[in-house]
């Protein structure tokens, strides 16, 4: 009798692995480059960067595709998808 509760037991364990495992290995997309976000400092802001549309303006001007205001100094950071 308990034989057959260990045994049941560990097969009730190996289905909730690979269970698991199944749904990690589904749930996990690749990384393409073109998923992450690069940001830099803008080159040509200045002052306390206050407004994330001015900064995205500004931001495009410098062939970035966004921007936004970031930081304890609230400066503005220009992005675009990562080559």
């Amino acid at each position: 009798m308990a034989s057959s509760r260990h045994f049941f037991s560990s097969i009730f364990l190996l289905l909730i692995l690979v269970a698991t495992v199944t749904i990690v290995i589904s749930g996990m997309s690749p990384v393409v480059a073109e998923d992450r976000i690069c940001e830099t400092l803008s080159e040509s802001f200045t002052g306390l960067c206050l407004s994330d549309g001015n900064c995205a303006s500004l931001c495009q001007t410098e062939g970035f595709s966004s921007g936004h205001c970031s930081g304890f100094r609230r400066r503005c950071f220009c992005t675009k998808p990562c080559v």
